[in-house]
């Protein structure tokens, strides 16, 4: 289980790595998909961390597939999240400043699933996200997502 710490410029004490979520919204643009996280049970954006030698949207199509099932295809980028208020440490010792970049996907095939990582799953309103138990780095992302701001955040 990863625990997040923070605090003024806790980041500086953990190394760097850049992550990459999704935003999956239903249909009409009212909900969107998230998963229970299997390692702390907490809600979040299905995504992960990128790989050597993968562009950031082929680590958010890799992440997706990997925890849902789901083939996607990158439609924008809603935000670059840097965090040098927070560190994330895992169970294995390792600390890390995200750098997280959030992307906008549309489904292009597959099928919904749980994976190993997941363990629930379930397209929500903003309004139900605000009573869940949300990874606290998906917060501002989602926020940004459900804005009419088409411009990419930078925070």
């Amino acid at each position: 289980m990863a625990q997040i710490i923070t605090g003024d410029r806790v980041g500086q004490n953990g190394t760097i790595r850049v992550g990459c979520s999704a935003v999956i919204f239903d249909k009409a643009r009212e909900k969107i998909l998230l998963t229970r996280r299997e390692d702390n049970n907490q809600w979040c954006l299905p995504g992960g961390g990128m790989e050597p030698g993968e562009s950031a949207s082929e680590t958010c199509i890799r992440e997706v597939e990997e925890e849902t099932g789901l083939q996607v295809t990158i439609k924008r980028l809603i935000g670059v999240y840097t965090t040098p208020d927070q560190l994330i440490v895992y169970r294995d010792g390792n600390k890390i400043q995200l750098v997280a970049l959030c992307f906008e996907a549309e489904i292009v095939g597959g099928a919904l699933r749980l994976s190993c990582e997941t363990t629930e799953y379930g397209y929500y309103s903003y309004q139900e996200i605000q009573e869940m138990d949300l990874l606290l780095n998906h917060v501002q992302r989602i926020k940004d997502a459900y804005s009419e701001e088409m411009m990419t955040f930078i925070r």
